[in-house]
């Protein structure tokens, strides 16, 4: 592998952040499925849950996208709900809610989770029910609704800069975690080498 691929590869795993999350639950359309995790590629997010339903317990093809991220597959929200608890995580569904909050206000005091649900009909009513918050969007315009990979990528990137900037160092991947995706970026990138650094 070339020195500037590795360089690029070390730069990506510098900048990765665990204290912001994304879940996807039952996304129908396999290109929102795609969109949202080369978003969370491009943001700095590693750690991405699928939540069986429509296409998201298949990967989609993302451009390669899914190579460099963690992704959990889970059978259903309750699983989902109770592996991120178990970590220690929050999490707060994305919906139109006169109640939610705007990313703005999202808290990051603990690591957080945002999670997404299917097109139309957002998170379902037990990803409702178990989560800790409700994130809405606002709307200054007419139209009231996003496409779910267009919302994502603006929440998400709201409350992961907002979490970089209040906890530095400590948003970022613990050393054990960089040195683990170090040798698995490492291994991916290898075969592939020639073509990314020409891109």
């Amino acid at each position: 592998m070339r020195q500037v691929r590795k360089q690029r590869l070390e730069e990506a795993l510098a900048q990765r952040i665990r204290h912001v999350r994304c879940a996807v639950e039952a996304v129908y359309h396999r290109h929102n499925v795609s969109a949202i995790l080369r978003t969370c590629d491009a943001l700095g997010l590693q750690y991405v849950d699928l939540i069986a339903g429509g296409e998201t317990p298949a990967l989609a093809p993302a451009r390669g996208a899914e190579r460099w991220l963690d992704i959990t597959h889970h059978p259903g929200p309750e699983d989902a709900m109770r592996a991120l608890r178990a970590q220690g995580v929050r999490v707060y569904v994305a919906d139109l809610d006169e109640h939610g909050v705007p990313p703005s206000e999202v808290p990051i005091d603990e690591p957080i989770c945002l999670w997404f649900g299917a097109e139309m009909v957002g998170p379902s009513p037990v990803a409702r029910q178990l989560a800790d918050g409700v994130m809405t969007l606002p709307m200054r315009g007419l139209a009231q609704s996003l496409n779910v990979s267009v919302a994502a990528a603006l929440c998400l990137r709201e409350v992961a800069e907002r979490s970089r900037i209040a906890h530095g160092d400590a948003a970022l991947l613990t050393p054990d975690d960089r040195e683990r995706l170090r040798a698995e970026w490492l291994t991916r990138a290898a075969p592939k080498a020639r073509d990314l650094t020409r891109s």
